[in-house]
């Protein structure tokens, strides 16, 4: 399994078009590209996290390209709401106890 950490810093005021972009763009790479889901998290500083996982390195280096034109589009709406989007890390999952 492989894991990635993502940081989104969204713009004031649109925290919840975010939301609720990602929560499509999620499904979208749950339905066509294998993923196999992801957890949206938000710190004290405002920034957004989000914690996903895939079978594989491959299948995340690969996901864009199974995307249909509507999930690319909810997927570009989705980064216009963002200052700055980071890949924080991307790493082998070595030992899952999560429920």
């Amino acid at each position: 399994m492989y894991a990635v950490l993502y940081r989104f810093d969204v713009i004031p005021g649109r925290e919840k078009d975010f939301e609720k972009t990602w929560q499509l763009v999620t499904e979208s790479f749950i339905t066509y590209a294998g993923g196999l889901g992801s957890r949206l998290h938000k710190n004290e500083a405002g920034s957004f996290l989000a914690y996903a996982q895939w079978p594989d390195k491959l299948s995340w280096e690969s996901a864009k390209q199974k995307l249909p034109q509507t999930a690319l589009k909810d997927l570009q709406r989705m980064n216009t709401y963002c200052e700055e989007i980071t890949v924080l890390f991307n790493m082998e999952v070595k030992n899952d106890l999560l429920m």
